[in-house]
């Protein structure tokens, strides 16, 4: 199995400027990439609360301070950009990385981006859909007609630079959408599925539709990736205690636009249980969880989201150092003996 974070570079705190949170972002994956974990993600957003809006070009200056991670976005809003312009930024970033970029499509979280570039949002999983599949016309030809649609007309034209990887891997991002997962699947596609709250065996049923949707169209087995928010420390009680303040104030400011309730502190406790969809607790608890979501699932990446909320930079770089050289080296060791059995 993969492991891996990924973050949205949070900044819900006036005392970290946007200059710091990508400083601080760059640090984070090269400790990541020191410490031997597989993936690193960055993420797509359009609003003053997140730093990154350009996953490609943090990704690029990654590449310069990293040697062996593989770098995705996580996710890329494909269904309000260019598709064409996604193709050529991460063609670039993997010639840049020497073959470690990818693709993470999805439609986004937050809406901002489709006023922004123009886009109605009575057209959002229409756009997705022509739009993803024009991303994959572009990475099967180097010449390339397009139809049009909502994007306009692309008569026999040859799109640079070529990538080093052939395919270049795009993933598409779930998150409670049988329908989306369905798509992947037919689509021949690796999952990336969003547990981020509510039991993890429920979304079970998500990896078996994009599996069975996989075998009927005739691809061989397809990849899936759990993507979930955690946090990690020497103790179970200091990593709850340490993060929940960030986390609350994160979720209660989204939630405050979505109509959720509070963020409370029973609720933080019982989604970092075994069976819950939060990663927090200590290295020991963090391996027993991963290994129980794979017996759940049988995926091949896990990723980790430490910086829901303006955590404090020091305590993300100290879960990624927890992350890599205790929890990953316990989890391959694991599944390489049931493997070997």
């Amino acid at each position: 199995m993969e492991l891996g974070v990924y973050t949205f570079a949070e900044l819900t705190s006036d005392e970290v400027s946007p200059q710091e949170r990508l400083r601080d972002l760059l640090e984070e994956i090269e400790l990541a990439d020191q410490v031997g974990l597989d993936v690193f993600g960055v993420g797509e957003h359009h609003r003053p609360d997140f730093t990154v809006s350009a996953p490609a070009v943090v990704l690029a200056a990654a590449a310069a301070r990293t040697k062996t991670i593989r770098l995705t976005s996580a996710v890329s809003v494909l269904s309000s950009d260019d598709p064409v312009r996604v193709f050529q930024d991460f063609s670039t970033l993997d010639l840049l990385s020497h073959g470690r970029a990818e693709i993470m499509a999805g439609r986004g979280s937050f809406i901002e981006s489709f006023p922004l570039f123009g886009y109605d949002l009575r057209d959002y999983d229409e756009l997705f859909e022509e739009k993803l599949r024009l991303l994959l016309a572009l990475r099967e030809s180097e010449q390339i007609s397009w139809p049009g649609g909502h994007r306009p007309a692309i008569e026999s034209r040859g799109v640079y630079p070529r990538p080093l990887q052939d395919p270049l891997p795009v993933w598409v991002a779930v998150g409670g959408s049988p329908e989306s997962a369905l798509r992947a699947g037919t689509l021949g596609l690796p999952m990336a599925l969003a547990i981020i709250g509510g039991l993890p065996e429920r979304f079970v049923a998500f990896a078996d539709v994009h599996r069975r949707a996989g075998e009927h169209a005739g691809h061989q087995r397809l990849l899936l990736s759990i993507n979930s928010h955690g946090y990690i420390a020497d103790t179970a009680e200091q990593a709850r205690d340490e993060s929940f303040p960030f986390v609350a104030a994160m979720m209660d400011k989204i939630g405050r636009e979505r109509g959720w309730p509070p963020h409370t502190r029973v609720d933080y406790e019982a989604a970092a249980t075994l069976r819950g969809a939060n990663f927090v607790g200590s290295p020991d608890q963090i391996v027993e969880k991963i290994l129980y979501q794979h017996e759940l699932f049988d995926h091949d990446r896990f990723l980790v989201q430490f910086s829901v909320g303006t955590m404090p930079h020091a305590k993300i770089m100290r879960s990624i150092e927890l992350f890599g050289t205790e929890v990953a080296p316990a989890v391959r060791r694991e599944l390489s003996m049931v493997s070997a059995a």
